[in-house]
């Protein structure tokens, strides 16, 4: 956000609701993709922002997908880092993957909460940031949790401070993590009725070459051999050799770098 203001534009970025400050939904359970894609329209309006230029990662990716496709026209471009856009249709990978696989179990109501409790907030998000900047696919064995995979003594990824840890972990202990295990784990599958799930807008994907997220069955062949510019045609894609998962903390300069060069190009 700095670097985008500094280069002259205005940048806003909000909490999902039910993330860090902002309120939870009022039925968490029921919370979908679709709320938070709602949320961001209704954003854009009270602002009286008519078009603008959108960055998301991971499951952000996802909001950004649905976003572009129901709202094509309020939307000059797209960033998405860590995840492509994807298409609104069912997820199968969890099919190739054994039972341990952490969004399998995180779909499980109760599994993950019962997990999760055993730690504070800061434990956890500690935990989340070292399973998820390895470049292995999360998954635990018959008898054990995802929490478990990480040993307490595992330091912290070196571009994540003891600072960072600690915002974090005060944000999810207002929020909990209620509705950050509706959206997106429980709500993956959410359907779009459209035939052609197509955006002819300009997009940058941001990958980090190890990146755990290339594992996923599919994943690799559906980035790499140019199959996602089927649905994205104007899609640029960048790989960051050493990139992690958590490209723009581990790498903010070049993020920040290749985000303001998109938005130059493309304002």
């Amino acid at each position: 956000m700095t670097a985008a203001a500094k280069s002259g534009f205005r940048a806003i970025a909000f909490d999902y609701r039910g993330y860090g400050l902002s309120d939870p939904p009022p039925e968490p359970q029921n919370a979908t993709f679709f709320d938070f894609v709602d949320d961001l329209l209704a954003l854009l309006d009270a602002l009286s922002i008519s078009k603008v230029f959108l960055v998301g990662k991971d499951f952000g990716a996802n909001v950004m997908s649905l976003f572009c496709l129901l709202h094509q026209e309020r939307v000059s471009g797209f960033v998405t880092l860590g995840v492509p856009f994807m298409p609104p249709r069912p997820r199968t990978y969890h099919q190739n993957l054994p039972e341990g696989f952490y969004i399998s179990r995180w779909k499980q109501p109760g599994r993950a909460e019962a997990d999760f409790g055993r730690f504070d907030a800061k434990t956890v998000v500690r935990n989340v940031y070292i399973l998820f900047s390895n470049s292995e696919i999360p998954i635990a064995s018959e008898n054990q949790e995802i929490m478990d995979l990480v040993e307490p003594s595992t330091p912290l990824p070196h571009w994540f401070t003891e600072e960072d840890l600690a915002v974090y972990g005060d944000l999810y202990e207002k929020s909990g993590f209620r509705t950050a295990l509706q959206v997106p784990y429980r709500s993956l599958d959410a359907q779009l009725d459209i035939s052609d799930p197509r955006v002819d807008i300009p997009a940058l994907l941001i990958m980090g070459e190890k990146d755990y997220v290339f594992k996923f069955p599919g994943m690799s062949d559906y980035i790499k051999s140019g199959m996602v510019k089927t649905f994205v045609p104007q899609l640029e894609i960048v790989y960051l050799h050493e990139g992690t998962h958590f490209v723009q903390e581990q790498s903010p300069d070049e993020v920040n770098k290749l985000i303001i060069n998109f938005l130059n190009v493309h304002v």
